[in-house]
């Protein structure tokens, strides 16, 4: 039988982990050059959807940046030693853009001390409807 390992958090490493998503949210592509992992999978609510780590850089370079991002209903899981998962409801505003409210999930693995990257990032818009990619 396989047993998962929780470890217990500590409100510092919580708080490094909600700067290194925010950072992606308010940084522009050089943010997603350094914490995106090569192969990075992304599912986000406008086409192609599924993303690969040059779209993802090369729509964040086309985009304005949010300039602040709130994260509620925060959950962090650590299955293992390297491999966090976070899920939460993001609402980002910038002046001059409509708020985004979304729920969303990322998967960060660390690759040495303090060297963490994106391995998967999901993102659900509350609120409005997500084009079909089929029509």
């Amino acid at each position: 039988m396989h047993c998962i390992r929780k470890r217990r958090t500590n409100v510092t490493d919580d708080q490094r982990l909600w700067d290194f998503e925010r950072e992606l949210w308010v940084g522009g592509a050089e943010a997603y050059e350094k914490k995106v992992a090569e192969d990075v999978v992304m599912s986000l609510p406008a086409s192609p959807f599924l993303y690969d780590r040059r779209a993802a850089i090369e729509a964040v370079k086309d985009t304005p940046r949010w300039d602040n991002v709130e994260f509620a209903d925060t959950r962090v899981e650590r299955h293992q030693e390297g491999l966090i998962v976070i899920a939460y409801r993001a609402k980002a505003k910038s002046d001059g853009q409509k708020d985004y409210d979304a729920l969303c999930t990322s998967t960060l693995l660390r690759l040495a001390h303090e060297d963490w990257v994106v391995i998967q990032h999901q993102q659900t818009p509350l609120g409005v409807e997500v084009a079909d990619p089929d029509a």
